[in-house]
């Protein structure tokens, strides 16, 4: 129904007005009650960097990361794993004015701490074994536009000092090199965990964290943000079927009360593989609840997966309980390390120090994403 029949609609069950009031007048209470009464739906729309925003605490997120992108300082983007941190990162790069130059990622977890240096900072042919041409290390790569430490706690105690020196003197040095390179651009960090709980337990420089924690965004996990939820499904599925190259599908009610029941503990990077499932198995051009495949959200789910806890004997040591506890989560989570540590309440370095101690022990132990014990 559009505007003018909905305000004739209006304007026939109001019946009489009261005397002296005009007829618009009546019209517009009337049209502004009925609105109020039945709110339009939330819109969502996409930012620069392919962010989508539908929910109003995201919303707000955006108007902080405008005023953030306006001004050349250190942000520190802080959330769960897999709530969108780099998108956000990249929506500040793209409305900055180092948008025309590279926005390069450095995945800190992924880069091993005997090999920091060099791919950081680069080197100079000859400045170590199998050295045998000059490199420029990332932060090089990223001058003149952004650069992105994504979990930057879980970079160990001796190369946290070594990039407080280049974020302090906006200077970087190959190693083997005997000048410094100037930098410019923006220097955004990530981390999964609270940074100054890190601080407080000696795991992560307090200098560091501070000329990182200059200006802040604390992104709210997916299952806060329920107004993402279905917007952000939808979103997905269209783009994946016309990359299957198939007519478009839609949720149904089941399927959307699913998605708004369940926890979603791996954010939006688990919405999305959802989805990529649902539209990949579904047969129909509608989405249900059971192509979602988790039907039992929820207390059953929840139940399944705690019920081992009630089944353990007593009599146990604390550390066999630990240790079962640990395997446990690393299977819920099928291998994934940032995910188990994540429920465990522990840092990712404290998880793989305990891995490490399983293995010595001859301790199996699942592999990341794999499914295969190590």
């Amino acid at each position: 129904m559009n505007n003018v029949a909905l305000r004739k609609d209006l304007v026939s069950q109001a019946g009489s007005r009261p005397a002296g009031q005009p007829e618009s007048a009546a019209t517009y209470v009337d049209y502004a009650r009925a609105k109020q009464a039945a709110p339009a739906p939330i819109e969502s729309f996409i930012c620069d960097g392919g962010w989508l925003v539908a929910d109003p605490a995201m919303r707000r997120i955006k108007e902080i990361a405008d005023q953030i992108a306006a001004v050349n300082l250190p942000v520190l983007i802080t959330g769960e794993s897999g709530c969108g941190k780099e998108t956000i990162a990249r929506y500040i790069h793209a409305r900055s004015v180092f948008s025309a130059g590279p926005f390069v990622a450095v995945n800190c977890s992924a880069i091993p701490s005997t090999m920091f240096e060099s791919e950081l900072f680069g080197f100079q042919r000859g400045a170590f074994t199998g050295a045998i041409a000059d490199r420029i290390g990332l932060v090089e790569s990223a001058n003149n536009g952004t650069l992105l430490l994504d979990e930057v706690t879980n970079i160990d105690a001796g190369n946290q000092s070594k990039l407080l020196r280049v974020i302090e003197e906006r200077k970087v040095r190959r190693l083997g090199g005997n000048s410094d390179v100037s930098l410019n651009g923006r220097i955004i960090a990530t981390s999964n965990v609270d940074p100054m709980a890190m601080v407080a337990r000696g795991e992560f420089r307090q200098d560091l964290y501070y000329r990182l924690y200059v200006l802040h965004i604390e992104v709210p996990a997916l299952r806060q943000r329920p107004a993402d939820i279905e917007a952000l499904a939808q979103h997905i599925a269209e783009k994946e079927c016309i990359a299957a190259g198939r007519s478009p599908v839609r949720l149904t009610d089941d399927a959307r009360k699913a998605l708004r029941a369940y926890t979603w503990p791996g954010n939006v990077r688990e919405l999305q593989n959802v989805i990529k499932r649902a539209v990949v198995t579904s047969t129909t051009d509608v989405i249900q609840a059971v192509d979602l495949g988790f039907e039992g959200v929820g207390g059953l789910q929840d139940s399944a997966a705690n019920a081992w806890i009630e089944a353990l004997p007593v009599g146990r040591t604390l550390q066999a309980v630990e240790t079962q506890f640990i395997l446990r989560t690393l299977e819920h989570h099928q291998g994934n390390r940032t995910h188990a540590a994540k429920t465990l309440g522990i840092s990712l370095r404290t998880l793989r120090n305990k891995i490490n101690e399983f293995s010595a022990e001859g301790i199996d132990v699942i592999a990341p994403l794999t499914g295969r014990a190590t």
